[in-house]
């Protein structure tokens, strides 16, 4: 077995270790429940239309819907969220499997280091279990600049063809793949000047020359799957065109028209140094200082060992230009430093080896080195309790607009309520929210047949059993023909009220007595 497959197979094992467990032990997130409803069709109809306006590209749902052929999923109700967020996960998974491509540039400790931290960082791996559209945007972009630096380096149309796909796929996820390719454009432009006349005292950098014709297979491979994807597989006409129509209400988010706005330091303030209340102090920062060593050594040409200078150089400005491009944008939600984050890590693993090369003495070098150790065991430490203890807690500084496990207990009770109705599952649910504010519910209520969704209080808002927004005041149990026997947390700050029939609270009583104290 060569060495390469060893490492890749202990980097799939490591990474499978920390991203399996528990998965379902975080509730769904408002926006993993928009995705599964919105798959649901898909799997149970044959049907899907991509939303100019929201939800983000198709790539996910058709990767679930893959995931779910090849592996005879059940019905849609029968759907657990183990099965959808394993979809993320094989993700993850697979962005760590590509790092050994990029070897030549990373050099051996590099792909080694950037390997394992890939593996155990906190937010690669807490983002790896939401079934979201970002671990796929990332794995795309990773697969794009392997693939890229592949062909930069041996000129073969595979290759070529290889990245014109990833990045197909990169724009049939998500919107903000624009943001990477005018970073990766830019800091492909500075690179190759400061080769050709910052750096002129260094060794021409000789790459071989391009092939037109490669590049415009590349360009057609990134069209047609692009074109595929974004029509439904030729069933939405429209797709295509609204895949461009839909960069004008993003742009309105961008500007700043959107709840989710927040200062400049709002990503390196969750990475670097976060603690809230009573909850543990987390922190990456290992990372970011490895990050800055190989920062400096790519412009001073020393102490890179196996590591590309040129390759090293383009990393630095990517990342730096990524994250500061990120950074100004006012629209910001926690999981898009990923799309940073996994440079960053690259470009610790080059500084792993340059800080070990630094030091000269032997005693020395094994203290540094059993610093690193520790250092990624107190990643893994931190990672096991952000998707464990702290999975749902707002001090965990990768928690954003969580659903509160609260809202467990109230679907438990409806469906126990389900369980004394004549009617069952096909008893009549009408729940109210402003603005739709209900999610993920329409999640956890799949099974019920007869749910009625409202963003007001309807003229006639009574059924046996009703959800009601505690913003709307109903107070629908004033003419005593409804019980409210449950407030419950949705997420922080939103509260639902449960409003029960009188007779079927009654009988849903009798079926659970209270127990003696």
């Amino acid at each position: 077995m060569s060495r390469t497959l060893t490492l890749v197979l202990l980097l799939a094992a490591a990474a499978l270790v920390l991203r399996l467990p528990r998965l379902e032990h975080r509730p769904m997130h408002n926006d993993e429940a928009v995705n599964a409803i919105k798959f649901g069709r898909l799997w149970e109809q044959g049907t899907y239309k991509y939303d100019p306006n929201e939800h983000h590209g198709p790539s996910l749902y058709y990767a679930t819907l893959l995931l779910g052929r090849l592996t005879g999923a059940p019905d849609f109700d029968h759907y657990s969220e183990n099965r959808l967020r394993l979809v993320t996960v094989l993700f993850g998974v697979g962005l760590v499997l590509l790092v050994p491509l990029l070897g030549d540039g990373l050099g051996r400790q590099g792909v080694s280091w950037a390997g394992l931290f890939a593996i155990v960082s906190p937010a690669m791996v807490f983002y790896s279990r939401y079934y979201i559209h970002e671990m796929l945007l990332v794995f795309f972009t990773m697969l794009a600049l392997a693939a890229g630096w592949r062909y930069w380096r041996l000129r073969r149309l595979g290759w070529a063809l290889l990245a014109g796909a990833a990045l197909g796929l990169m724009s049939a996820t998500k919107e903000t793949f624009v943001i990477t390719l005018g970073a990766a454009a830019l800091a492909l432009f500075l690179n190759q000047a400061w080769n050709r006349a910052l750096d002129a005292s260094a060794p021409p950098f000789k790459a071989l020359p391009l092939n037109l014709g490669h590049l415009a297979a590349a360009l057609g491979v990134w069209v047609v799957v692009a074109l595929l994807l974004f029509s439904s597989f030729l069933t939405n006409a429209s797709g295509p065109l609204d895949a461009v129509r839909t960069y004008l209400p993003w742009l309105h988010r961008a500007a700043g028209e959107s709840p989710h706005i927040h200062p400049w330091h709002f990503y390196l303030h969750r990475l670097l140094w976060f603690h809230e209340g009573n909850g543990p102090r987390w922190t990456e920062v290992l990372i970011f200082v490895l990050a800055l060593i190989a920062a400096h050594a790519g412009f001073a040409r020393r102490r890179l060992g196996g590591a590309n200078a040129s390759f090293v150089r383009f990393l630095v400005f990517y990342t730096f230009l990524l994250t500061a491009f990120y950074s100004l944008i006012a629209y910001k939600t926690p999981w898009c430093l990923l799309n940073f984050w996994l440079d960053m890590i690259l470009l610790a693993g080059i500084g792993v080896g340059v800080l070990l090369r630094v030091v000269r003495r032997q005693n020395l070098r094994l203290t540094i080195s059993f610093l690193l150790i520790a250092g990624a065991g107190h990643l893994t430490w931190q990672t096991w309790l952000a998707n464990t203890t702290y999975a749902a807690a707002s001090c965990n500084p990768y928690v954003y607009a969580q659903t509160s496990p609260d809202i467990l207990n109230l679907v438990t009770r409806v469906e126990s309520l389900a369980d004394v109705h004549p009617q069952g599952r096909a008893m009549v649910i009408k729940v109210m929210a402003p603005e739709g504010d209900y999610w993920p519910l329409p999640w956890y209520l799949r099974t019920f047949k007869h749910v009625g969704w409202y963003d007001k209080l309807p003229e006639d808002p009574f059924a046996p059993v009703m959800i009601v927004s505690t913003t709307f005041q109903a107070g629908l149990d004033e003419k005593k023909t409804h019980v409210m026997p449950q407030l419950s947390a949705l997420r922080p700050g939103v509260f639902l009220e449960l409003y029960v029939q009188t007779e079927l609270w009654r009988d849903w009583l009798a079926k659970h007595p209270a127990k003696p104290e």
